[in-house]
């Protein structure tokens, strides 16, 4: 239905940005076709203040007036020539997409409980030399294995399962003694829980004794 006389929103041309209203873009169509530059960026500075008030914000002015800038430029198709108090991106550098990101190939990794750096580690440790280095690295790798386990609860947590699966994943490279391995994280009654915790959290309940008997 059409009536002389009367202008509807669905009619008129469609915002840029909604969220100021038909009446701020009306502003900035006015800003663009005033005839010196001088003229130009005094009104756009109006509007930035006009813009302040009407669309209020939690920012501080080091990340609103930048952006606020930016709408500015947007609400005009880029077309307002002024010299900008800051950078401006323009419209067809937003257009360009990003490359995709290349990501890892997780095909043929039937341990996920382990994770990529664990098996990363594995690979690392069949070619290196036999020595203390080694030695050091491979029981390192064994506690975070063993915390793996408890984490995800991949059946049995032991030492047992630790050494066999090191040595499963190393081709035999790394042998574990199981008697020289001692964990963090122990296992009891199917639950893991840390033993050096415990051990302080005894520590404390003992001295805590202690000066209850003194008082």
């Amino acid at each position: 239905m059409n009536i002389d006389g009367l202008d509807y929103n669905t009619r008129r041309e469609k915002l840029k940005l909604m969220a100021y209203g038909r009446d701020i873009q009306q502003m900035v169509d006015r800003c663009v076709a005033l005839p010196t530059k001088a003229e130009r960026l005094k009104c756009a500075h109006t509007i930035i203040d006009v813009m302040k008030r009407v669309v209020p914000s939690q920012m501080d002015n080091k990340e609103r007036i930048p952006a606020l800038w930016y709408h500015l430029a947007l609400m005009s198709d880029f077309k307002l020539d002024i010299d900008y108090p800051v950078e401006i991106v323009h419209e067809d550098k937003m257009a360009i997409k990003p490359g995709k990101i290349a990501y890892t190939d997780r095909r043929g990794m039937n341990v996920k409980h382990y994770g990529r750096l664990l098996m990363t580690m594995f690979k690392h440790l069949k070619s290196m030399t036999a020595g203390k280095e080694r030695d050091a690295l491979a029981m390192t790798t064994a506690k975070q294995m063993h915390r793996c386990l408890t984490s995800w609860g991949m059946g049995t947590a032991d030492k047992e399962r630790v050494a066999s699966d090191m040595a499963r994943f190393t081709d035999g490279v790394i042998q574990l003694d199981t008697d020289s391995l001692h964990f963090d994280y122990e296992t009891k009654n199917g639950t893991a829980y840390n033993a050096m915790s415990r051990g302080h959290l005894q520590a404390d309940y003992q001295n805590k004794r202690k000066k209850r008997k003194r008082k």
